[in-house]
């Protein structure tokens, strides 16, 4: 998805088409657009700059008789050269090449569309999976600082696992949900999704395979399989991830490790039962199979506390349990917690000090007096409120205006309603069209290929007003594709 801040002046006596071939060349001689960049096809170009097609195709063809760039049947119109090349007889580097042999691959293009557009001035999100601005207890978070900046605190580097004081205030917080860990055996890390870049590259070897729930987050980012991993779903019911399955498919994936989200999943919001955990953890120690049990939502329960962790029911160090103030607290933090056996935290942590030196010295004193305040515990009881009303709203919301569109289940906490529509119609024309209109979705398929007919529904972020709104017109936008 192609975006840029600058439109050509229409009052201005400069020609739009010699604005728009200048605004290029100077894109492109800056090194911006370097040699093998795609340019935004004509219509996209000249619907973002607000003027006819046709005045696109005349600024395109300027560049093509001056040799810059080239348009080509299949394969759209890319940068061939630049006004330094003309110049010169050694021709720049082709950076083009080296970002398509890194190893990092790049997100899905629908991820890739979603991350641009959530920056757009008055969009709905109906699927962001983050807390809402109203949600984030920002005068508390002032009074947090405000208490570190009359306390004694560092603000050099921590050791490799992470600030002491805040792995023991952690240690004692795993206590209360049936997790014995000692500090030792805690490494604090920039959030769950840096724990899982660490154990991919710290843990697994290329190729190996790894069991998922299907759908999963894990399919909706590359962390994994830029590492050189394949992933392999297992599909869930309403209790979970169907154990029944793993001895088959570890076998058959020859599988080097399962992951999960046990606690209000993501995206389906499915709450694994005691007993789907406690036959899990079972089938995973007959099979020797260790697991990633990613618990980031398990605080944001309704009506009843979930079941144990998994990692409660391990007495063999097969799990590594992953925790994060990112959904219950502040994503700006960029704090999360690994916890595991002390030789793979240790190894995982000079992994970690080799990429980033350590998290935020500044965020992990600021969680650390959260905890030990008792400020986190009083706010999650207020956050778990908000959530709740918030559910409800958008539950009686799709029961007016989805009923007869579209099936989904309640959740019992977390962000997200796993909505499934029953006309059958192209998920990426809907999410086109509601783009356009000023609405952003989450397709289904982003976190299962098969997926084609759901949409992640997050009631988390954006406001009551907007989420009855938004869906409000996501129904007639369906009826209408659906004739």
């Amino acid at each position: 998805m192609f975006t840029t801040d600058w439109k050509p002046n229409k009052s201005s006596s400069v020609p739009l088409h010699k604005q728009i071939t200048d605004f290029i060349k100077e894109k492109i001689s800056n090194g911006e657009w370097t040699i093998g960049y795609r340019l935004p096809p004509q219509r996209t170009l000249a619907q973002e700059l607000g003027v006819n097609r046709s005045t696109v195709v005349t600024a395109y063809d300027e560049l093509i008789a001056e040799g810059l760039i080239e348009g080509k049947s299949g394969s759209g119109t890319r940068v061939v050269n630049n006004t330094w090349n003309l110049l010169a007889t050694a021709p720049p580097p082709d950076w083009n090449s080296y970002v398509k042999v890194g190893t990092h691959k790049p997100n899905l293009p629908t991820i890739q569309e979603i991350n641009q557009a959530e920056f757009i001035p008055g969009i709905i999100r109906l699927g962001t999976g983050e807390l809402s601005p109203d949600l984030i207890p920002r005068l508390t978070m002032k009074k947090v600082f405000q208490q570190l900046s009359n306390k004694e605190i560092s603000y050099g580097y921590e050791e490799p696992k992470g600030l002491l004081p805040l792995r023991e205030q952690i240690s004692s917080y795993l206590k209360t949900i049936g997790i014995s860990a000692s500090p030792s055996s805690i490494l604090i890390v920039s959030g769950a999704l840096q724990a899982l870049q660490l154990i991919s590259i710290g843990l697994l070897h290329r190729g190996s395979a790894v069991l998922t729930e299907k759908p999963s987050y894990l399919h909706s980012i590359n962390v994994f399989q830029s590492a050189g991993m394949h992933l392999t779903g297992i599909p869930l019911d309403k209790e979970g991830i169907q154990a029944n399955l793993v001895q088959s498919l570890k076998k058959q994936q020859k599988a080097a490790l399962l992951y999960t989200i046990p606690s209000f999943h993501n995206p389906t919001g499915t709450l694994m039962t005691m007993e789907r955990r406690k036959q899990l953890v079972d089938t995973c120690q007959q099979e020797q199979l260790p697991l990633i049990e990613d618990d980031v939502y398990r605080e944001l329960w309704f009506d009843e506390h979930p079941p144990k962790p998994i990692k409660a029911f391990d007495k063999h160090g097969l799990v590594l349990y992953l925790g994060s103030l990112s959904k219950s607290l502040s994503p700006g933090l960029r704090i999360g917690w690994i916890v595991g056996p002390e030789p793979v935290v240790e190894h995982l942590a000079d992994i970690k000090m080799q990429t980033d030196y350590g998290s935020s010295s500044l965020s992990q004193w600021a969680a650390a007096e959260w905890f030990s305040s008792g400020l986190y515990s009083k706010h999650l009881t207020e956050v778990r409120e908000q959530l709740k009303a918030r559910r409800d709203f958008t539950l009686n919301t799709l029961n007016r205006y989805f009923s007869d569109i579209a099936v989904w289940e309640k959740p019992t906490g977390g962000f997200y309603i796993w909505l499934r529509l029953l006309p059958s119609i192209s998920m990426r024309k809907l999410f086109e069209t509601a783009l356009s209109e000023g609405i952003l979705l989450n397709p289904g398929n982003v976190y299962d290929h098969q997926a084609e007919q759901y949409l992640r529904i997050s009631y988390s972020f954006a406001s009551l007003p907007e989420l009855q709104d938004g869906l409000k017109r996501l129904s007639k936008i369906v009826r209408t594709i659906a004739k």
